[in-house]
């Protein structure tokens, strides 16, 4: 991507990676990471590239379900989730490098 200086770079965060919540510190300081990676290489890359971190927003995962219990059933699936990401990654652009983006 870099020799034909083109292409988008999708790192995935979280939420928690732009706040904080009990119980799950750990996930919270790498989504941060991601975050602040994101943001740092976004300076490095040449023009017509763009690197974004991509929170999916609260999805119905086992973890959420560790946090939220049976409350965790009224937020998406992984699979419903997935077609609307696809659609937000597919039409992502060199201007939003560096971008904090949530589906």
């Amino acid at each position: 991507m870099i020799e034909n200086k083109h292409g988008i770079i999708v790192n995935m965060s979280s939420g928690w990676g732009r706040s904080a919540a009990a119980q799950v510190a750990p996930y919270c300081a790498s989504k941060w990471a991601v975050e602040g990676m994101t943001r740092a290489v976004a300076k490095e890359l040449p023009p017509g590239m763009a690197v974004v971190a991509l929170s999916p927003g609260v999805i119905n995962t086992e973890m959420l379900q560790s946090c939220f219990g049976t409350s965790a059933s009224l937020y998406p699936t992984p699979e419903s989730w997935a077609p609307r990401a696809a659609t937000l990654i597919l039409h992502l652009t060199a201007a939003d490098n560096g971008a904090s983006l949530t589906v």
